[in-house]
């Protein structure tokens, strides 16, 4: 959790650089220093609450004396209208953050609701989502913490936690059983508490895997259904299984019924909608 909230906060510093630079010209020329006010965060889509708890943080790096009264949680199901949060205090600081949080929430929101619905049609299987590194650059981190708010599971972080045996990697080490070995070699040299994956592209690969032995999880790539329910049967639970390669929300619970632990869907995060919201300056009777 400490790695965790180191890259959020540098994040949130690399991000408030980005935007205010030398400051925020037109608030600092528009209303006058020192002035109070108070916004609200107005939900106007429905969808999956997301960030809530990153604004929070976002609020008290560009201005710890900002005081925030959240009204709605993470994860939550919100509809046009609803208000998760006001902000009170300094207007320069409040309309400082505005658009990181915004941003940051949006995105977010339209992960976690992507995710939710996915998780939904599910329901019924003993089938989990998983997201994957098909990220936006900078904002992975987010976007997996959203994945996680819609009930979805996350796959590795990134290069460093888990050994993921592609079909580049078997084809440049000369073939599974070699990548295998070779991978196997690595994480007792190194020390290494790390799992191995490998992807399979067809049952010949799939039978290779089998014999080698010494891997965690096996992703069956691009397998048709009765391909991919041929591969459960061969693997009879002695592997985690996963699959992936063109898996939508139209057609991932048929995924799913073919009896594989996981489906990882890269459109968790790459192309999902954000949900629109605003952030509205409360007036003062």
């Amino acid at each position: 959790m400490d790695s965790d909230i180191t890259h959020l906060k540098t994040f949130i510093r690399q991000a408030l650089i980005e935007d205010i630079g030398d400051g925020d010209h037109t608030s600092l020329s528009t209303i006058p220093a020192g002035q109070q006010g108070e916004a609200k965060l107005l939900v106007k889509d429905h969808g999956i609450l997301a960030g809530v708890s990153v604004a929070l943080e976002i609020f008290k790096a560009v201005d710890s004396a900002l005081k925030v009264e959240v009204h709605i949680s993470d994860g939550a199901e919100v509809q046009p209208g609803d208000i998760a949060f006001f902000v009170k205090g300094s207007v320069h600081s409040i309309l400082a953050a505005e658009r990181l949080v915004l941003n940051v929430m949006q995105r977010m929101s339209g992960v976690a609701t992507t995710t939710h619905r996915v998780v939904k049609l599910l329901e019924g299987t003993d089938t989990k989502v998983l997201d994957t590194r098909k990220t936006t650059p900078g904002l992975r981190y987010l976007e997996k913490l959203a994945v996680k708010i819609g009930g979805g599971v996350n796959h590795r972080f990134g290069l460093y936690d888990m050994i993921l045996i592609k079909d580049n990697h078997v084809d440049y080490a000369g073939g599974t059983a070699k990548a295998i070995e070779a991978a196997k070699s690595y994480i007792h040299a190194n020390g290494l508490n790390i799992p191995i994956e490998i992807e399979v592209r067809n049952i010949s690969e799939l039978n290779e895997v089998i014999i080698s032995s010494g891997v965690d999880r096996i992703l069956l790539d691009n397998f048709a259904f009765d391909q991919l329910k041929e591969a459960v049967a061969v693997i009879n639970k002695r592997f985690i299984t996963e699959a992936s390669g063109g898996i939508t929300e139209d057609n991932v619970l048929e995924y799913a019924q073919c009896g594989v632990d996981y489906v990882s869907m890269g459109a968790l995060t790459h192309s999902v909608k954000s949900l629109d919201m605003s952030l509205k300056a409360v007036k003062s009777n």
